[in-house]
């Protein structure tokens, strides 16, 4: 089959398109035939070895951390699927991944791929979705009625985010630039905004307090520091990106968000994309080949929203 592998450690060069051997599933296991993976920023710091004491790596490694295929082969003990399965999942991080012809999947880690979008499409929402849920609902413990804030809504977390959120009965603000507000009010948000400006004293928001912040956009320390006066008495700011003050007044709670796998909640947002409740947004769809051009224009910011890479 063919594969994107690294030997080493490094930058983008060192992702090779390259004949490597079908692996074959152990038990617990299943080989899937993969429709796409699919790019996401994590796979930068575990590509450059910044992640390596998380993370180690075996090398040759193959990257794509999201799966959506078609069940090939059951490994031993496996239950619950059958060859031809339509499939998505969330891979471990430090095991081979899905850059490939096939991968293997631990079975406990797939769900049913949603009927209602195109197969490869599917592969755009474990990651993003489940990091959607957790942030809000996990961390966040976001209720009906409350107030959020989804700062970097345009992105592929943060559409998810402001879908659940007003899915929820949350009212929903969104920062954002302009060429995704009308997709982001499509999904629900009240009020779209710019970017925060920091630079400007201490923030200031139309409809906040805010019970929930969620960010999404990479900030300093200060910065992140300085959206604890966005967030409500009581309320609650996380974070993907960088951590958030662990002591802060007026009992305002904080997290950072670290996304896990988890194939029910994975299933249900599934269930959520085939009633219409829930939209999976792919920016772009590029061949496997492009991978290494997709790391170059990410750690560049030129790329925006979710892509797909197809073998």
């Amino acid at each position: 089959m063919k594969a994107v592998r690294y030997h080493r450690y490094g930058g983008s060069e060192v992702l090779i398109h390259e004949v490597a051997e079908r692996p074959t599933p152990r038990e617990g296991q299943v080989l899937v035939k993969v429709a796409a993976t699919s790019f996401n920023p994590v796979d930068i710091g575990i590509r450059a070895g910044g992640l390596q004491e998380v993370f180690p790596l075996s090398f040759p490694h193959v990257p794509g951390i999201e799966v959506a295929g078609t069940v090939a082969e059951l490994g031993p003990g496996v239950g619950g699927h059958q060859v031809g399965d339509a499939v998505v999942a969330f891979l471990p991080m430090n095991a081979d991944g899905a850059a490939a012809e096939y991968a293997i999947v631990p079975a406990d880690a797939l769900a049913t791929a949603p009927r209602t979008v195109e197969l490869a499409d599917a592969a755009a929402l474990p990651v993003g979705g489940l990091t959607a849920w957790q942030a809000l609902f996990d961390d966040a413990r976001l209720e009906a009625g409350q107030t959020v804030l989804v700062n970097g809504a345009g992105g592929a977390v943060g559409g998810y985010a402001v879908q659940l959120a007003h899915e929820a009965g949350a009212t929903v603000t969104a920062t954002s630039s302009p060429r995704h507000e009308d997709r982001l009010r499509g999904y629900g948000a009240d009020r779209i905004i710019g970017h925060l400006d920091f630079t400007a004293g201490p923030l200031s928001v139309d409809g906040g307090p805010f019970d929930v912040v969620v960010n999404l956009v990479p900030t300093t320390p200060e910065e992140t520091a300085a959206l604890v006066g966005l967030v409500a008495d009581g309320g609650a700011l996380v974070s993907t990106t960088t951590p958030p003050p662990e002591n802060t007044a007026r009992g305002v709670r904080t997290a950072r968000v670290f996304v896990v796998s988890d194939a029910g909640r994975l299933a249900e947002l599934v269930s959520r994309v085939d009633a219409g409740t829930l939209r999976i947004h792919v920016a772009d769809r590029r061949p496997l080949t492009d991978l290494p051009a997709v790391h170059d224009e990410a750690t560049a910011g030129r790329l925006a929203g979710k892509t797909v890479l197809i073998p």
